[in-house]
């Protein structure tokens, strides 16, 4: 996750390279024999954007390689870092200006990162790490502060989930010690083993990157500048910080100054009812799952190793880049993760989930851990394992995994199927939830989150088969020029999965005017594909004649949540 700047360690060419746009100006690259080097705006400079006086730095750092990377440069201020304004997209192959890599309010103008891999990132992107600031980080300007960072090692790397291992390599330096260990299977009591701790704990291993959290006081976050963070794994995670969970911890001080601090977009990083909605923030998942809380045995509780593997298996035959994708162990491919603790149900699992067997909805996942967390321009499965109800939709605005799937059908049709199959209490809806699609309620009224959600929804192949396809090109296309430059993406991306529209060219950091002339290209080519009549279907906003229902769309649009969001990874 973190990498010393090389060419063999970017994935993008430095040589020579000119990126045409980041924000507004060129950035240009240059590889100088192993060293890689960019000149930009300096972000740091009071002048204004379009006229900030240009700077050559070194680039040191990369962060990520799976999704993006961003890339990181020493200012000559001692080890401070400041961020490149270009952030490179792995599967697109393409530079982007880094504020668009994220669900960023459109109002908030590019913030500058100086200084924040120092403080922030290097305390999950590597192993030990110290910022060691002077001062506490934003209590003084930077270019006044003694900045002198240190880790123990770049990158993820054994200590992070095994802990201090100094005495382990010692000890096992020892051939005769290492081979008795290995016979006898007994545990090796100078490292961590996180498989064998209990698994409150063993989960806590990965809860303290995977989760949102805060430090108690201003000590703990002095401690942490000078000598990095304390927890070690093994030890009770929230001993040394506050895990943040809005309805378990509620009433906590710590968690209301959290939620109503306007600059930390806390409370944009969970739904209404506490549950976590942003990526790479699972543990927060975890902890309000049902299967993790209410467990009765100690051996079947949830863990995060219930499913996950940091080892690959030796029986395990994907191929790596294939297995490092979630790192998900072989047996929770499939429904066997679920079926070791829920069996009864492994002998006729259609009399449950009422799909056919070999259905994706017949998928434990797919209906109990449904994609409503959001990040790197991208959805996964949530981690608070459930069971859908409109109730969940309507009262927190987290779309349930049924409409997720039937994209085509309304609130009012999922919630009479959850009441005829499970028993599930019916609730009163408006005239719009027993009408119109829940996905288009959520594309059309909802905030940027919900939005880049139903944004991906449109292109899963399960959602794409249950509703059909051929009436999302107009509801895209409707997207195609929202103020959130995340959600123009996700819709462009999905385009290119509807039939007709595989070549389609966009770019979503392409101005007003070019957004709409996608828009219109898109309705010519979707008017010109569909049937004559088309589709009569008054809850995907189709008339009778199959045309687009234009006023009901505009009445929809005029109550849009507007707040603003930004949605962190």
């Amino acid at each position: 996750m973190t990498q010393v700047a090389t060419p063999d360690t970017a994935i993008p060419d430095f040589d020579g390279v000119t990126v045409d746009d980041v924000h507004g100006r060129p950035m240009f690259l240059r590889q100088k024999g192993q060293e890689l080097w960019a000149e930009f705006d300096d972000p740091d400079s009071p002048a204004p954007p379009d006229s900030r006086p240009r700077i050559e730095r070194r680039v040191t750092l990369i962060t990520g390689s799976h999704n993006q990377q961003i890339f990181w440069y020493g200012t000559g201020q001692q080890r401070l870092l400041g961020q490149l304004p270009g952030a490179y997209l792995v599967a697109e192959q393409r530079w982007i200006p880094r504020r668009m890599a994220v669900l960023h309010p459109p109002t908030q103008a590019p913030l500058s990162e100086t200084g924040h891999w120092n403080s922030t990132c290097l305390v999950c992107h590597t192993t030990h790490g110290k910022p060691q600031f002077d001062t506490p980080f934003g209590s003084q300007a930077l270019d006044t502060q003694r900045v002198d960072t240190t880790v123990a090692e770049f990158g993820i790397s054994c200590e992070s989930c095994h802990g201090p291992s100094e005495e382990h390599v010692r000890a096992n330096s020892d051939p005769l010690r290492r081979y008795r260990l290995h016979l006898t299977g007994a545990a090796d009591t100078t490292t961590v083993q996180p498989a064998r701790l209990d698994p409150k704990r063993a989960s806590q291993v990965c809860g303290q990157c995977h989760g949102v959290w805060e430090f108690y006081d201003e000590r703990g976050e002095r401690f942490a500048n000078s000598q990095g963070l304390p927890f070690r794994p093994g030890h009770e995670l929230s001993d040394t910080r506050f895990v943040a969970q809005p309805t378990a911890n509620a009433d906590s001080p710590t968690m209301q100054a959290l939620l109503q601090d306007d600059s930390r977009f806390i409370r944009d990083a969970f739904w209404a009812d506490g549950t976590v909605r942003v990526s790479g923030r699972e543990y927060n998942g975890l902890l309000e799952s049902p299967c993790y809380r209410n467990a009765t045995h100690a051996d079947r509780t949830l863990t995060c190793f219930s499913c996950h593997t940091l080892h690959k298996a030796d029986d395990d035959t994907r191929p790596v880049e294939q297995w490092r994708v979630g790192q998900v162990s072989m047996p929770a491919v499939t429904n066997d993760a679920c079926l070791q603790c829920h069996e009864p149900i492994r002998a006729n699992p259609t009399a449950h989930t009422h799909h056919k067997a070999d259905s994706p909805g017949s998928s434990c996942y797919n209906c109990h851990m449904p994609y409503t967390s959001y990040g790197l321009l991208k959805t996964i499965r949530s981690h608070t394992i459930g069971s859908p109800t409109v109730r969940e939709s309507v009262e927190t605005g987290r779309p349930n995994a049924c409409n997720l799937c039937h994209l085509d059908r309304t609130l009012g049709w999922t919630g009479q199927a959850l009441q005829q199959w499970y028993g599930t209490a019916e609730m009163p809806l408006s005239e719009d939830e027993r009408t119109v699609a829940g996905s288009l309620l959520w594309l059309l009224k909802g905030d940027a989150g919900q939005r880049a959600i139903i944004a991906q929804a449109m292109a899963w192949p399960p959602a794409q088969q249950a509703a059909g396809t051929d009436w999302m090109a107009p509801h895209l296309a409707q997207l195609l020029d929202d103020p959130y430059d995340a959600v123009r993406f996700g819709a462009s991306r999905s385009m290119r999965t509807l039939p007709g529209l595989t070549g389609f060219v966009f770019d979503f950091v392409s101005g007003p005017q070019a957004r709409r002339q996608a828009q219109l290209r898109t309705m010519a080519t979707w008017d010109q594909a569909r049937p004559r009549p088309g589709r009569a279907a008054p809850e995907l906003l189709m008339t009778a004649s199959g045309d687009v229902d234009i006023p009901r769309i505009l009445a929809l649009l005029k109550q849009r949540n507007n707040r603003a969001m930004l949605l962190r990874e």
